[in-house]
């Protein structure tokens, strides 16, 4: 059995978004593999709430409080100009965490620090190199290549952004793969994702070049004994789309969806409806709603999505910008929920075109693909099947995180 401090940037509990879905499954297959977890995450006011669920599967959990603030934010990008860090690295740098990390390796001998997400890292570096004799092992969970977000926000931002964006594009891109000749072991999600970071091991390199840790590709999972089918409204005209929607590579896409993609449906299907679901709507989207009531909905955070998804004939998942795996499209196979994305939003999954999942990248290949698949019930039925038994057999937790077992033994 391994002891794991396990670092985590938010609290991984409900997994009702692509990042906890993640992070959560992978420590309860570290639970149910022998191991001793315990977690340190960062705290949000919202989420204390949910640190007890966590507290029955973990050996210890331990919350730092931490508020993000737009004042701030501009401090710490002013800051990542002077060091040369990262933005993200920068604002998530506190010192109440990196106390814990190391008063914890002091006191305990851990074999593993498991840092979740790339601005974690540099504590459990730092927790690590502080008590060499203890020599824990340093893993990197990278959820995506984040340097590719950066550069596809910058490649569809506004001009005026564009030149701070390509800064932090570099600079992520030269941490990342500074990250690859620090730690002990790498975990990646998609064979894309690997290549991305060895591309970017490639971008800052060094004279030790030799010293390149072990990068191993695990896909993120779900759990489809939880997530069963839904049983779809018949002859729904309504398309449903949801993310986290403060994030913005998934603002930045569904806001291209309604304003390029939506209206080209409606030229076709004129009773198609559209419903957006996620937390911290941006104030355009609701006034989108605002201006097309009965035709546009907004409902800000459910708790539960299933209500949702039986309104609806299909799900859509326009991402333009985005690394990683989408947990939304793995998820609506699990509730075989047919899919229209991007090739961007099926990097990663083994989903086929036109069989699994419907895939176009322009707003008028998207909205024929999204109109054929509201007209075509026997189309929905067959993606529906398709994308269930997919996610059943190449994406169920239980099976995907076996995989963790060699590393951790």
């Amino acid at each position: 059995m391994a002891k794991i401090l396990f670092l985590t940037q938010i609290v991984p509990f409900p997994p009702d978004a692509g990042p906890k879905v993640k992070t959560y499954h992978v420590i309860r297959a570290l639970v149910e593999q022998g191991h001793s977890v315990t977690l340190v995450s960062f705290v949000r006011p919202e989420e204390v709430r949910y640190v007890s669920a966590l507290q029955e599967i973990c050996d210890a959990v331990h919350a730092v409080p931490i508020r993000r603030s737009r004042v701030a934010d501009v401090g710490y990008l002013l800051r990542s100009y002077l060091t040369g860090r990262p933005f993200l690295i920068e604002r998530d740098d506190q010192r109440p965490m990196q106390n814990i990390v190391n008063e914890l390796v002091r006191q305990d001998d851990y074999h593993f620090i498991h840092a979740d997400q790339l601005t974690m890292v540099q504590f459990a570096i730092r927790g690590a190199s502080a008590f060499p004799a203890k020599k824990p092992k340093v893993i990197f969970d990278a959820h995506n290549a984040v340097w590719t977000i950066v550069k596809r926000m910058q490649e569809n931002a506004r001009w005026f952004l564009k030149p701070v964006l390509a800064v932090e594009a570099n600079r992520v891109k030269r941490y990342e793969g500074g990250l690859l000749r620090t730690v002990d072991h790498v975990l990646a999600v998609t064979d894309i994702d690997r290549n991305l970071l060895e591309d970017a091991l490639n971008f800052s390199k060094t004279k030790n070049d030799n010293d390149v840790s072990l990068v191993t590709v695990i896909p993120i999972a779900v759990d489809t004994e939880r997530l069963q089918p839904v049983n779809r409204k018949p002859d729904s005209k309504n398309i449903v789309t949801l993310g986290t929607l403060h994030y913005p590579p998934n603002a930045d896409g569904i806001r291209w969806f309604f304003n390029e993609v939506f209206p080209l449906v409606q030229e076709h299907v004129p009773d198609a409806t559209l419903t957006i679901i996620g937390k911290n709507p941006p104030q355009d989207f609701l006034e989108l709603a605002a201006r097309n009531p009965g035709i546009i909905k907004v409902t800000g955070y459910v708790d539960d999505l299933r209500p949702y998804l039986e309104e609806s004939a299909l799900m859509v998942v326009p991402v333009r910008a985005g690394g990683g795996m989408r947990v939304r499209i793995l998820e609506a196979f699990s509730y075989a929920m047919p899919v229209v994305t991007t090739t961007v939003g099926l990097e990663g999954i083994h989903g086929k075109p036109d069989h699994d999942v419907m895939v176009a990248d322009t707003p008028a290949g998207f909205a024929d693909c999204t109109r054929e698949l509201l007209e075509n019930v026997p189309l929905q039925e067959k993606l529906s099947t398709n994308g269930r038994k997919l996610a059943i057999t190449k994406y169920d937790w239980q099976a995907v995180l076996s995989a963790m077992r060699p590393i951790y033994e």
